[in-house]
């Protein structure tokens, strides 16, 4: 259907006397907004399932990893096994 729309464009601006330069520089121009639009539009609608996407991940990062506390310590567990097993 879109084919036709653009064919029909096409038709009626040379009709009026619009040169085939200028028919096609109209068809790139509305080409380029048409896509722009569509970008846009498809921001739009995938907005509310990119912001859940970000609240879930916030919510699953908040019940599953440990505090700051517990990860201190885990971390001078680690330094200590290093330790023992003389790293250096």
């Amino acid at each position: 259907m879109e084919i036709l729309f653009v064919i029909g464009f096409f038709l009626m601006l040379l009709l009026t006397g619009v040169s085939l330069l200028g028919v096609i520089a109209a068809l790139i121009v509305a080409t380029v907004l048409m896509f722009l639009g569509g970008l846009f539009a498809l921001v739009i609608k995938l907005l509310p399932w990119l912001v859940l996407a970000v609240v879930g991940v916030w919510l699953y990062r908040a019940f599953t990893t440990p505090t700051g506390e517990e990860k201190l310590n885990r971390l001078k567990r680690k330094i200590r096994k290093l330790e023992r097993n003389s790293w250096r």
